[in-house]
């Protein structure tokens, strides 16, 4: 092979790559993250209730998380504002639904780790409302 017919194949294989489509990168579902005050209250609450340690943690920022599972963020806020639902004053941007055997059993473990409920429950025989320590409503179900 000349020096000619060389560069000639190498500039063909060139012109071939940069015309063929990139490789998709790989995505990877890593966490949900919520504003709210205090993030290390947050962490205490979820890492709790779920069963997750800490993965990171500084000043303004907790990460929960688990062997296998999608982790859990906090995120301070300076001016944080707690939902008010059902009053749409200041709304829900999300919530997390959680998957129990028993709705009271589940419920009462809850409060006693410092979740509130608030009085409106729209269909307490199915699924309760309650709130973590920042406000942001959550669901307990029987259903998933």
């Amino acid at each position: 092979m000349t020096a000619e017919t060389s560069s000639a194949s190498a500039s063909a294989s060139a012109s071939a790559s940069a015309s063929a489509p990139a490789p998709a990168p790989a995505f990877r579902y890593a966490a949900v993250t919520f504003d709210c005050a205090d993030p290390a209250e947050m962490a205490r609450f979820y890492g709790e209730l779920l069963g997750m340690s800490v993965l990171y943690s500084a000043d303004d920022f907790v990460l929960l998380g688990k062997e296998g599972a999608t982790g859990l963020g906090f995120n301070r806020l300076a001016d944080y504002r707690p939902p008010t639902w059902p009053d749409p004053a200041q709304e829900k941007q999300a919530h997390i639904e959680l998957g129990v055997d028993d709705l009271d059993i589940a419920e009462k473990r809850l409060l006693e780790l410092g979740a509130g409920k608030p009085e409106f429950q729209p269909r307490p025989d199915r699924w309760r409302v309650l709130l973590d320590p920042a406000g942001h409503p959550f669901c307990i179900t029987t259903l998933v």
